[in-house]
């Protein structure tokens, strides 16, 4: 990972914290995936605090100069927003659709 890459990561995910998302994860799929090079998986307790989060996170993304593909107006009422920033891919899920699918072992399976 490169360090500029990692600075964004570092500052996703603090930000993320001060967001008071729960037990946020870094998945370096660098090599595994052609599409991303790192996940950043958190977990929201609910969909205003989904909306809430994403919202404030287009800001810090733009302060980051990462670009957004596909980005929505307003985020999904299902509990999963994805925020495609090209090299790194932001899951903001709920504890359900998280422990459902269970993104963390999918890409644990592929480093075996």
């Amino acid at each position: 990972m490169t360090e500029q890459l990692q600075n964004d990561v570092d500052v996703v995910k603090e930000f993320l914290d001060s967001q008071k998302c729960l037990d946020i994860n870094v998945i370096d799929v660098e090599g595994r995936c052609s599409w991303a090079d790192v996940l950043i998986i958190g977990t929201v307790t609910s969909v205003g605090h989904l909306r809430g989060v994403v919202h404030e996170l287009w800001g810090e993304l733009r302060d980051l100069g990462l670009e957004v593909s596909e980005r929505h107006k307003t985020p999904a009422g299902d509990g999963w927003e994805l925020v495609d920033c090209g090299s790194i891919v932001i899951h903001l899920m709920s504890a359900e659709l998280r422990d459902f699918y269970s993104l963390e072992k999918l890409w644990k399976k592929t480093e075996e």
